[in-house]
């Protein structure tokens, strides 16, 4: 008789429902599967979580009428933690959340269906100590036939947009832009099906718990890509609010968009309210402030990265080190390839691919200027292509003029926006800085600085080129006005310091030093919601107030 390999009883039982707890009980009693989804500091506190929203709930005075119904989503242990505190400082403040939740470890690969009930039991064991203040519901739960029932049941309209959702996972997980999804045994063909068929899951047991439930908003991460993104189109399929939330740089701030994608990052309605107003002497303090940290790489106050690893070492050094003369110099400064700032923000190009290639093709043929290709830092924390190599696909021999800045580059990207006379970019912040030192920038992809009044936005590659070849021609000519320049700075206040709200829990710092100064039951007291009120109405979907934006320094 031949030994059985150890994953094969795991499959076999993983067909019936039953013997999964049981042998969790056996084998991994009151453990997480795997490790890396422990929920045992959600665990921990959850207890004293629910004892001070019992409180608060005893002297809630919000009218009944104004109570609201609340599904929030989330799926992976970070978002499954945030949207349970979340949920839970709702019900503290008289809604009523339902939780509804996907208990997968990760979102790229395939769980035997005996691990995805384990995982399912080991959320639903812990997640039931926040009941009864938050209802919590396993999606899987209402799928009896998990994982892949495909497309059938599902609109066309709405399928359609959840292969737009596969797609862009698949771009975002490999980083990449282009890719075939009919290609056997390929890796991002591969993907690409997962994908279609968890996404298919969510959005199917989403529509029939929406039917059940009939909530009055519906709140998720992201919105943009993975389930998080099926659940923002689900409901706006359906015709429901729907707000989406994410966290950059700045701790005690949060994004949030009603009926939007976040990842647009859309300050229309806020440079609309505010930026026809001059900044006061203390806001111009705080933006220039904020803009020497970047240039130097330094933290400043709540920020938690740096945008540089090398300090400036100013851009006569950094001239003579690249060997640069004294033609007009061009700073194109990319994205990192597949990041979610770039994903389906194409406006003219195909993509930000596309719109390097064509670019750097253009200014071979060019040797009049210097053009500066600077790779985003940030590809030095990724494992997908690089720009450089979809530029040395393109043009394997760079002509002299054509210089390449590779991401662990020990040079300044400020030293270069000193020495640019003209800034191309797709939807990085630095064409907003170039704005701000005075240098004209051509912004091929929509970003949330385009169209604000201090850069160029072509809206088809012929008007591109013409703007290309009028710098060419008469590169004095595109230099910004002291207007144009003052916008700049306005609106980089604005964007950085009006459009975050203030919020009391980062998502990466959650069960560390934020929920020790501010706990639940500091946030749903009467000194938490003067400061962080307005944000969770506006959270439950009540209009954001831009005319009076609330600034707080939350160190």
């Amino acid at each position: 008789m031949t030994l059985m390999n150890r994953k094969q009883p795991k499959s076999i039982l993983g067909e019936l429902s039953f013997p999964a707890g049981i042998f969790r009980q056996l084998r991994h009693p009151g453990k997480a599967v795997p490790k890396s989804f422990s929920l045992h500091r959600l665990e921990k506190v959850l207890p004293e979580w629910r004892e001070q929203v019992a409180i608060s709930r005893e002297q809630v005075t919000l009218p009944i009428s104004d109570r609201r119904r609340v599904l929030l989503f989330g799926t992976l242990r970070q978002w499954i933690q945030q949207a349970s505190l979340l949920g839970l400082t709702l019900a503290g403040l008289g809604h009523e959340p339902i939780l509804a939740y996907l208990p997968y470890s990760n979102w790229r690969h395939r769980f035997n269906r005996f691990d995805l009930h384990r995982q399912n039991l080991y959320t639903k064991k812990i997640l039931q100590k926040a009941h009864p203040f938050l209802r919590t519901v396993s999606l899987l739960d209402l799928d009896g036939d998990l994982p892949n029932q495909g497309m059938k049941t599902i609109p066309t309209a709405l399928s359609d947009a959840l292969d737009e959702i596969s797609a862009r996972d698949v771009q975002y997980t490999l980083q990449v832009e282009e890719f075939n999804r009919n290609v056997e045994k390929d890796e991002a063909s591969e993907l690409f099906s997962l994908r279609r068929e968890r996404n298919a899951q969510a959005a199917r047991t989403l529509m029939e718990l929406i039917a059940i439930e009939h909530p009055d908003v519906i709140i998720t991460p992201n919105g943009s890509i993975l389930e998080m993104g099926v659940v923002y189109q689900v409901a706006r399929y359906l015709g429901y609010p729907v707000v989406t939330y994410e966290f950059g740089e700045q701790r005690h701030r949060i994004w949030l968009a009603q009926n939007a994608e976040v990842m647009h990052q859309e300050t229309d309605n806020l440079w609309k309210a505010r930026g026809w107003q001059p900044l006061t002497p203390a806001q111009w303090s705080k933006v220039k402030n904020l803009y020497a940290s970047r240039q130097q790489g330094n933290l400043w106050e709540n920020f938690s990265r740096r945008w540089q690893e090398t300090p400036s070492q100013g851009a006569q050094r950094v001239r003579a080190a690249m060997n640069l003369d004294a033609r007009p110099v061009i700073l194109l400064a990319s994205n990192v390839i597949g990041d979610s700032l770039t994903l389906g923000r194409q406006v003219f190009s195909h993509s930000m691919t596309e719109w390097l290639e064509r670019t750097v093709g253009y200014f071979a043929g060019h040797p009049e200027v210097q053009l500066i290709v600077r790779i985003h830092p940030g590809e030095r924390y990724t494992s997908g292509p690089s720009v450089a190599d979809v530029i040395h696909r393109q043009m394997p021999d760079l002509p002299k003029h054509i210089v390449l800045v590779p991401a662990k580059a020990n040079i300044n990207t400020y030293d270069l926006v000193e020495i640019a006379h003209l800034g191309l970019v797709y939807t990085t912040t630095v064409g907003m800085e170039m704005a701000m030192s005075g240098i004209p920038v051509v912004v091929a992809g929509k970003t949330h600085y385009r169209g604000k009044g201090f850069t160029i936005d072509p809206d088809s590659w012929e008007v591109y080129y013409a703007e290309l070849n009028r710098f060419l021609h008469e590169p004095s000519n595109l230099r910004l006005s002291q207007q144009q320049v003052e916008q700049a700075w306005n609106y980089a206040f604005r964007f950085f310091f009006e459009y975050p709200c203030p919020f009391p829990w980062h998502l990466h710092f959650f069960a560390l030093e934020e929920l020790k100064s501010w706990p639940l039951g500091r946030v749903l007291s009467p000194e938490g919601q003067e400061v962080f009120g307005d944000t969770f109405r506006y959270l439950i979907g009540e209009p954001r107030d831009w005319e009076n934006v609330k600034m707080l320094d939350l160190v």
